[in-house]
C-alpha cells in the first residue's frame, strides 16, 4: 500500500466514509473569518519591505496558514473531546490528531525553507505564530491575558516576521503598525468573548469578560480600539505612518459605531467589527502603497 492510500485508509470524518467526506471534514477546520487577517498581515509586512520575492512570501504565507490550522484543529479538538463543550465534531479523535501532526509536519517544513533561505531570525519571529496555535487550547485560554491576546500576537507576529523575510531587517513603522493592530485586535477578541462570557465562566474560563462583567469588557475593548486609531492618527501626523493612513481610523469608528450600538449584541458586534478590521487593512495598506509611488 502506498503513502497516500495509507494516509485515507484512516478516516477523517466522523460522518460518512471515502475521501470527499475525508476531505471535508479537514476542509471544515478553515475558518476563512480567521484565517484571512493574519494572511494579510504577513503580506501587508511583506509589502512595507518595499521589494517583494514571490518565492518567498508563498513560503511564509503557508507557515501561517498552517499555523493556523493548527490552533483550529487543536482547539475543536480540545472542545470536543476534551472539555465536551461542543455539541458535534466534524472529525474523527485520530483524525484530528492526524491533521495536527500533518499540519505541524508542513510549518517545520516552511521553517527550514526560511532558516535555509532566510535566516535564524526568520525562523525566530514566525515560530511563535504555531506556538500560540498549539497551546491556545486548553492553556491559554483560559485566562484573560491568553484568551484575549494570543490572536492578535499571533497577527502582529505574522505581520513582523512577513517583513522580516523579505527585508531581512525591522523597521519602526513594522513593528509600530504590528502594535496597533496588536491592540485593536485586542480589542474586538475582547468583545468576542464577551458574546460567551456564561458559558466560560460554567467551565473555568477566565476571560475579560468573566473578569470585568459584560459591560465593562465591552468598554475596556472600545477603550482598546480607539487608543489604536488614536495612535495610528498620532503616528501618520508625525510621520511614521504614510499621511494618508489617518483615514483607515475614520473607516473602522464608522463601523465600531455600528458595533457600539448593537448593544449587548456581542456577536452582531463580532462580525462587524472583524469586517471593520478588512476595511482598517485594506486602507492601510493602500496608504503605503500610494506613500511609494
Amino acid at each position: 500500500m502506498g503513502l497516500a492510500a495509507l494516509v485515507w485508509s484512516m478516516a477523517f470524518a466522523r460522518h460518512g466514509s471515502g475521501v470527499r467526506a475525508d476531505l471535508g471534514a479537514l476542509a471544515s477546520q478553515v475558518h476563512p473569518v480567521f484565517m484571512l487577517p493574519p494572511l494579510a498581515a504577513a503580506a501587508f509586512g511583506a509589502v512595507l519591505a518595499g521589494t517583494l520575492d514571490a518565492g518567498l512570501l508563498g513560503v511564509h504565507l503557508v507557515a501561517v496558514f498552517a499555523a493556523l490550522y493548527t490552533a483550529h484543529v487543536k482547539d475543536g479538538y480540545v472542545d470536543f473531546y476534551g472539555r465536551g463543550e461542543d455539541d458535534d465534531h466534524p472529525m474523527t479523535r485520530a483524525g484530528c490528531q492526524r491533521a495536527l501532526v500533518a499540519a505541524t509536519a508542513v510549518f517545520a517544513a516552511c521553517l527550514l525553507a526560511l532558516g535555509w533561505l532566510v535566516d535564524l531570525w526568520a525562523v525566530a519571529l514566525t515560530l511563535p505564530g504555531w506556538i500560540i496555535g498549539i497551546m491556545h487550547a486548553p492553556q491559554l485560554d483560559l485566562n484573560p491575558v491568553g484568551a484575549s491576546a494570543g490572536y492578535p500576537a499571533g497577527i502582529a507576529f505574522a505581520l513582523v516576521s512577513g517583513h522580516y523575510v523579505q527585508a531581512t531587517a525591522l523597521a519602526g513603522d513594522v513593528v509600530a503598525f504590528a502594535v496597533v493592530f496588536f491592540v485593536v485586535l485586542c480589542g474586538i477578541k475582547v468583545v468576542d468573548d464577551t458574546s460567551d462570557h456564561a458559558h466560560d465562566r460554567s467551565i473555568g474560563k477566565r476571560t475579560v469578560a468573566v473578569v470585568l462583567g459584560p459591560g465593562r469588557a465591552r468598554r475596556f475593548a472600545y477603550g482598546l480600539m480607539a487608543a489604536g486609531m488614536l495612535a495610528v492618527i498620532l503616528l501618520a501626523v508625525i510621520g511614521v505612518f504614510p499621511p494618508a493612513s489617518a483615514a483607515a481610523p475614520a473607516v473602522f469608528a464608522a463601523v465600531a459605531f455600528f458595533a457600539w450600538r448593537a448593544g449587548e449584541d456581542d456577536t452582531l458586534a463580532t462580525m462587524l467589527l472583524i469586517r471593520g478590521s478588512y476595511l482598517f487593512f485594506a486602507v492601510l495598506i493602500a496608504a503605503v502603497w500610494i506613500g511609494r509611488v
